[in-house]
């Protein structure tokens, strides 16, 4: 964790930025619970046990910055929720995403499928792609165990449009 938190100083420098206590609190935390895809609200609470003194406005502020620094990947599930992960320094392209939309876990895919469908879809529009996203709305296998194929049928209203 310490060679991720100096990496990201140096960021925070190359761009006249410091990191303050307030944003390496709200890093770490983000560090801590790096699978959980935290809201603002859920980074906030839990730099709250830690820091007390910092506020609500203060995370927002140090989770925009990171985003804009690239630090941080913003990202919406289909239900209004900014949530935040750390990009992936190493990677071509940001990962995928399994959403279950019976009880909201959220998986993640590391392999990058779309190679030749990125590759088509640049060859027949002439665009040239930098990154691409895609999120999967489903039943998760945990729930597949637990649920009849009927309740699967009848989730498929919930899915975000």
């Amino acid at each position: 964790m310490e060679e991720r938190i100096d990496r990201i100083r140096q960021q925070l420098h190359a761009h006249s930025y410091k990191l303050t206590p307030q944003r390496e609190a709200t890093l770490r935390v983000l560090l801590e619970n790096e699978e959980d895809h935290l809201s603002a609200e859920d980074v906030y609470l839990l730099v709250k046990e830690k820091a007390p003194e910092i506020g609500l406005a203060t995370v927002y502020r140090t989770l925009e910055l990171m985003s804009d620094l690239h630090i941080l990947q913003k990202i919406n599930f289909g239900d209004g929720v900014a949530r935040y992960e750390f990009r992936n320094e190493d990677a071509e392209h940001h990962h995928h995403h399994l959403i279950c939309v019976m009880c909201g876990t959220v998986d993640e895919i590391h392999e990058d499928l779309l190679g030749e469908v990125e590759q088509a879809v640049s060859d027949k529009f002439k665009f040239h792609i930098l990154d691409h996203r895609l999120s999967f709305h489903g039943v998760c296998h945990r729930c597949i165990d637990k649920v009849d194929t009927n309740e699967i049928a009848n989730v498929k209203s919930n899915i975000p449009e």
